[in-house]
């Protein structure tokens, strides 16, 4: 049972969570209990994860937020035990080092920077990349076959992988796909296959000043091929009246120079 201050500090996580969720992130905690924690994590682009949907559990100990959670990851990945405690500096594997600073956003930003990265430890696995790409792109379709994921994300459970609220468009400069519908039937008979991430939309280029430049023809229109020959009579202009002007300079000055000498 979950102390008076763990319940505090997790309920005040949890409306945190919903109002800014980190990166390829999400979670929430169980209806029954608040110290078991579901979570998603999705593969980010560029990485062998990439359209990978990771569910995997955070079991936090009733003296949160003073003691760290266990963590574990039930969705076969190339890269942890499925279903295994994962030890790492946020977990309960290490409790020295725990920051009661520390919150789920954190914790879940800590796992998924370890998931990216090469180091061994207690609960993870040794695999390829293509190893790791091929359980990414069988990961949604496992999940949905699995009653605890199916309890815990029900508006997950479609026949297309759903983003998180936050797939960090903002920090890769592109707009978020929208979430597919919910399915009609229930998750439980939801019909299973497998799904590649959609491509992001790409904006279209937007005009420039020199583009917008365009003069006026006779019919109140504009074409840049008439500013282009505008441009260029302009100049032409002007070359010549600095050279007129010039010469003009320069006849003076001879004219100056021969009434001196004859004087």
């Amino acid at each position: 049972m979950a102390s008076k201050a763990a319940y505090k500090r997790l309920s005040k996580e949890y409306v945190a969570m919903q109002k800014e969720p980190p990166p390829f992130v999400w979670a929430a905690p169980d209806e029954k209990n608040i110290l078991n924690w579901n979570y998603i994590i999705r593969g980010p682009p560029d990485s062998p994860f990439a359209g990978g949907e990771y569910h995997g559990v955070l079991l936090f100990p009733s003296e949160y937020p003073f003691k760290p959670p266990g963590i574990k990851m039930l969705t076969p990945s190339g890269r942890f035990q499925p279903d295994k405690k994962i030890c790492f500096s946020m977990s309960d594997f290490h409790p020295g080092s725990w920051n009661p600073a520390w919150s789920v956003a954190t914790i879940l930003t800590g796992l998924l920077s370890f998931m990216l990265s090469d180091e061994m430890t207690t609960g993870s696995v040794t695999s390829t990349d293509a190893e790791k790409r091929n359980y990414a792109s069988r990961s949604h379709a496992w999940n949905i076959q699995q009653k605890r994921f199916r309890e815990a994300f029900p508006e997950y459970c479609t026949p297309a992988a759903r983003d998180v609220p936050n797939m960090a468009e903002k920090e890769r400069g592109v707009s978020q796909a929208p979430a597919p519908p919910a399915p009609s039937s229930s998750p439980s008979t939801t019909t299973v296959t497998p799904v590649s991430l959609q491509p992001q939309p790409v904006q279209p280029p937007t005009a420039s000043a020199s583009d917008k430049a365009v003069s006026r023809t006779s019919n109140g229109t504009s074409s840049p091929g008439d500013t282009g020959a505008q441009g260029w009579a302009a100049s032409l202009r002007q070359i010549v009246w600095d050279k007129w002007r010039w010469g003009v300079v320069l006849a003076l000055a001879l004219v100056v120079s021969r009434l001196s000498s004859s004087n």
